[in-house]
């Protein structure tokens, strides 16, 4: 069965996590993505190692490359921008996350492959995007999760500002710009006409902090670091039990009152201070010890079940291994096993996306640097001779 994104072909010459996150969501759709990797080195992330599989590609690298045809171009040689240009000629799209301006010398910024092909659909990605004073400065996850605001409501309210755990700036853009591209896919049906598609990690890591940038806009007061507590609802955050750490999402008052009952202090859901959520918001320095005292007397396990059981939501919190050890986790297919070229098991993460009629494909593993040149450049009309001159020349 066709994906749903079928006949859709993607220029991906984008590398590291932001563009190719994007690139690989839209290979899981259906969509054909031809990876362009420099000759001899390509995305970076094939070095960023270890761990790596026993062939040498490391475990970063292949975390975003699912799906994907790697061809090997030098686009500062003209041969190796003629090649782009013939795959653009009839590509649908295009990403690509070199600093602003930097594909103009090359003849492979927008306008210059817009004249090529006015139905193109070309996704810029950058640290700070195509305009603003900060628009020439490199981006970077960590400066972008600082300076965006995310590391000032993470890490323990009496201790340093923390990074989210993986690049959540760069993934977060990148699942924003596969958004946007359909979306200019869609107006394109409409239109008969092309776009430039400008996305900035500075933008997406500001866009998802979501209600904490609300609560600055209304109520503008700073939102403070609260470590594992939440900003608007209390208790909703990390507990101690006896013999270790669970989470407690209590979302409503009626949710409270049973967490009363369970501890044996039904008095405090009747209490003026806590018996509402703004009033426990309110008084959250005092009503959270009285809590934590109260979870120490039995297990994570106990107090899991028992709140469980009351219907008030909670959870355990996993390593990596158990999340993925996980029966959900399993028959989800989040842990998944891909064939390469050369027979070796690629061990993934599977896509969350989850289609009845047009589901997600994993037609091919991450490739090997270049894997696809030749059956790429013969499809675009170069015959052998000029295959190996270009090899000769470094351009591919």
């Amino acid at each position: 069965m066709a994906g749903a994104l079928a006949g859709i072909k993607v220029v991906d010459l984008s590398r590291v996590l932001a563009g190719p996150w994007a690139g690989q969501l839209l290979a899981d759709l259906g969509a054909d993505v031809v990876k362009i990797e420099k000759p001899g080195s390509g995305d970076d992330t094939r070095q960023w190692a270890p761990p790596s599989l026993p062939d040498g590609r490391a475990a970063y690298y292949l975390c975003a490359n699912r799906g994907k045809r790697s061809l090997t171009v030098d686009i500062a040689q003209p041969a190796g921008q003629e090649i782009v240009r013939r795959l653009v000629a009839d590509a649908d799209v295009v990403l690509e996350n070199y600093k602003v301006g930097g594909l103009k010398k090359y003849g492979l910024d927008y306008d210059s492959l817009k004249a090529v092909n006015p139905r193109l659909v070309y996704c810029s990605i950058t640290g700070f995007g195509q305009t603003g004073p900060y628009a020439d400065s490199a981006g970077y996850d960590y400066i972008v999760q600082g300076m965006s605001g995310l590391m000032s409501i993470t890490g323990p309210s009496d201790g340093e500002p923390h990074k989210v755990g993986v690049a959540v700036s760069d993934l977060f853009t990148g699942l924003y710009a596969a958004n946007a591209v359909q979306a200019a896919l869609i107006a394109r049906e409409r239109t008969g006409a092309g776009q430039h598609v400008d996305m900035a990690l500075f933008d997406c890591s500001l866009a998802m902090l979501a209600n904490v940038a609300s609560n600055w806009l209304v109520g503008h007061n700073v939102p403070p670091r609260l470590g594992n507590a939440h900003a608007n609802i209390v208790p909703y955050q990390v507990f101690a039990a006896s013999d270790g750490h669970f989470i407690l999402a209590c979302g409503n008052d009626k949710q409270f009152a049973e967490v009363c009952r369970l501890v044996g202090q039904p008095q405090w859901a009747r209490d003026p201070r806590y018996a509402t959520n703004p009033q426990r918001v309110a008084h959250r320095v005092q009503l959270v010890p009285l809590l934590a005292q109260a979870f120490r007397h039995h297990g994570r396990d106990h107090w899991l079940e028992t709140l469980d059981k009351a219907g008030v939501p909670c959870g355990p919190i996993n390593t990596v291994a158990e999340a993925f050890a996980d029966p959900q986790a399993q028959i989800r297919g989040m842990e998944m096993t891909m064939e390469d070229a050369a027979g070796r098991q690629v061990p993934m993460v599977g896509c969350p996306i989850k289609l009845s009629g047009t589901p997600v494909e994993y037609n091919l593993a991450p490739p090997d640097l270049g894997e696809h040149t030749e059956q790429i450049l013969r499809a675009l009309g170069y015959v052998d001779s000029d295959i190996v001159a270009l090899r000769h020349n470094g351009t591919v």
